[in-house]
């Protein structure tokens, strides 16, 4: 699939080095039809990586989508650069007019942090607020899964006193759910966070429907019957070299690393990481879009404003 992205955003040549089509827009002028209008707001301090592997993942359908990078705040982010966010995002008052197909929300590293305490938590409530009314599917990662479940149903998190770091297999509870679709009965994901919501909230809230879980784990992916919303508490979108990082970041600052479950073989760090789970995240993605912003998107997206 041809993603439309910056000519000069570095993910570009990451992307063209593992034979990922990208349109450049004279030749996506010349296509006749309408493309998918996506947003991803990048919470992540390392907002170049982030990048790369979200938009990996939005690759692999045949729909033409335009993607825009919005940052919450003109707070400098800790690891990037101020001049690659001016170059390359938007600014979130900037397209607050604009209507998506669909809106991926990445995780954050706040897992400690109530919410009240979060800078830009205010922000973020006129986020949502916004995406309901803006956007066919909003697709939410980890702390933004755990966030959006807080603000639109007063489900907060527990949590937990090890943090959840590896590998781990997951059941699909609803197989003929379409996001599901293509699906193996049992499958891996990653899953790095302290914050849990028990299934047994999510399954309290009408409209919403655990579609896969583990028992150590719990709720992975939930959705809203009308396709709205997405929560997926994992990171489909990790490199196989992710939770290596975070495992080592962990070491060098002193503190208590957890060697990821079921990540290294035998537990052992000096090998190469087994990756179980990349098939799985493109799969996700590539059904999301095609059946929850596809097949359910107006082809004026000004009609969005009218949906509850």
């Amino acid at each position: 699939m041809p993603i439309r992205i910056p000519t000069e955003l570095p993910a570009q040549s990451i992307l063209n080095s593992e034979n990922i089509f990208i349109m450049d827009t004279d030749r996506a002028a010349m296509q006749d039809i309408r493309p998918l209008e996506v947003g991803i707001l990048n919470l992540m301090p390392n907002k170049l990586e982030t990048e790369v592997q979200f938009l990996r993942l939005l690759s692999n359908t045949p729909l033409q989508i335009n993607v825009d990078l919005i940052r919450i705040d003109n707070k400098a982010p800790k690891n990037t650069p101020e001049s690659h966010m001016k170059a390359f995002y938007h600014n979130f008052d900037d397209v607050a007019d604009k209507q998506y197909d669909g809106l991926i929300v990445t995780g954050a590293p706040l897992a400690l942090l109530d919410y009240d305490d979060v800078k830009y938590w205010e922000r973020m409530k006129v986020v949502l607020e916004w995406a309901r009314q803006h956007v066919q599917s909003t697709l939410f990662s980890c702390w933004a899964a755990h966030a959006a479940l807080y603000h639109f149903f007063g489900k907060n998190r527990s949590l937990r006193d090890v943090k959840l770091s590896g590998i781990f297999p997951h059941q699909v509870q609803n197989e003929h759910n379409e996001l599901m679709r293509g699906f193996d009965p049992i499958f891996n994901a990653p899953h790095s966070r302290y914050g849990e919501i028990s299934v047994a909230d999510y399954e309290s809230v009408d409209g919403l429907k655990v579609l896969a879980s583990s028992e150590k784990t719990g709720a992975y992916i939930v959705a809203s019957e009308d396709k709205r919303l997405v929560f997926v508490t994992g990171h489909p979108e990790y490199d196989p070299d992710s939770l290596a990082q975070e495992y080592q970041r962990d070491v060098n600052a002193g503190l208590e690393a957890i060697i990821p479950e079921n990540y290294y073989p035998e537990d052992d760090p000096t090998q190469a990481p087994m990756v179980t789970w990349r098939a799985h995240g493109s799969l996700l993605f590539t059904n999301w879009l095609n059946y929850y912003v596809y097949q359910n998107t107006p082809y004026d997206l000004a009609s969005l404003s009218k949906k509850d």
